[in-house]
């Protein structure tokens, strides 16, 4: 097999060794560090960008009659919500201040929206895209209300009111899904010829989220070399979310198991938006236990290249 091919075959894996390695070639070699400094924050700007085209090319690939609400979208909210109100509870029978932190790691990987690119990796696993789109639009409204009721009663001093968060995740969907999606159902309607095109660009979506996850690694090491807790603590932090992302996964497979979409419910509840879990981290809880969610964006595309990598080799997911 040459390079390429093993690139193609992993490329998720390789599109996170990659943003490692550039990561810390410009973060220790000396002539490097104030290039990394000056040009990091504005590759850290293209990531939505390029979220946004990835979700475009994705969504005019969608039949406007598939995009209604399944009943287990329902089911996996109730499931993430009472997941997440149990861990708000662990959280407040703890005292010890490194296990709170490990806890709200955790907590933050349960209570986090579905990512933007799920729809892409669902594609590629044969999962229905419209239905993913949908759930993701439900998890983000569900989201605004269930943040400020928690975070409060995991942090006393998380000032979040209804209203910012409704309105920081309302702007986060109307740009990063509803504009590309609009534009996508509207070049189907009336450039329906460009949109063809587009749909035979099978893995253009694809490539452009792995090129995104090397930019997020690089975020993700930043986030776990600055943590300032002990040795086991953040260990736990990078190894629970393991256990969380299979979990997660299993769960949303269990569930659309029975309506016949296992592949996508896995996706919905199983890839989180971890970029929005760090950031209300850092901005509402304990900034330490941004690890856990940073941890879980290697964990969750590590489980998406072993669904690929199955689903290439025996032509159907099993799991």
């Amino acid at each position: 097999m040459g390079i390429i091919d093993f690139v193609k075959k992993w490329t998720l894996p390789c599109s996170m060794v990659f943003g490692a390695i550039v990561y810390t070639l410009f973060t220790t070699i000396s002539p490097l560090v104030p290039i990394g400094e000056a040009v990091g924050p504005y590759v850290v700007k293209i990531l939505p960008v390029v979220i946004f085209l990835m979700l475009y090319v994705t969504f005019c690939k969608i039949q406007i009659d598939d995009l209604r609400p399944r009943a287990w979208h329902f089911w996996l909210q109730g499931i993430r919500v009472a997941l997440s109100a149990i861990m708000v509870l662990a959280i407040s029978l703890v005292d010890n201040p490194e296990t709170k932190i490990i806890l709200e790691g955790v907590f933050i990987c349960v209570i986090c929206p579905t990512a933007a690119a799920a729809p892409v990796i669902t594609e590629k696993l044969g999962g229905s895209i419209a239905s993913l789109t949908i759930y993701t639009i439900i998890a983000n409204c569900v989201t605004s209300i269930i943040i400020p009721l928690f975070f409060p009663m995991v942090e006393k001093s998380a000032d979040i009111s209804f209203l910012f968060a409704f309105m920081m995740i309302l702007k986060r969907v109307i740009t990063v899904l509803l504009l590309p999606l609009c534009l996508a159902l509207l070049t189907r309607r009336f450039l329906p010829k460009f949109a063809e095109k587009i749909k035979k660009q099978k893995n253009l979506a694809f490539y452009m989220w792995a090129f995104n996850l090397s930019i997020m690694m690089g975020l993700t090491l930043h986030n776990i070399v600055a943590a300032t807790v002990s040795g086991l603590s953040l260990i736990l932090l990078l190894v629970l979310p393991l256990g969380v992302t299979l979990l997660l996964f299993s769960i949303g497979k269990g569930v659309g198991r029975c309506y016949g979409e296992s592949v996508s419910a896995g996706q919905a509840l199983g890839q989180k938006n971890t970029m929005v879990g760090i950031w209300l981290t850092v901005t509402f809880l304990n900034p330490t236990a941004a690890v856990a969610p940073c941890a879980y964006v290697i964990w969750q595309n590590m489980v998406n290249a072993w669904q690929l990598w199955y689903k290439d080799k025996y032509g159907k997911l099993k799991w």
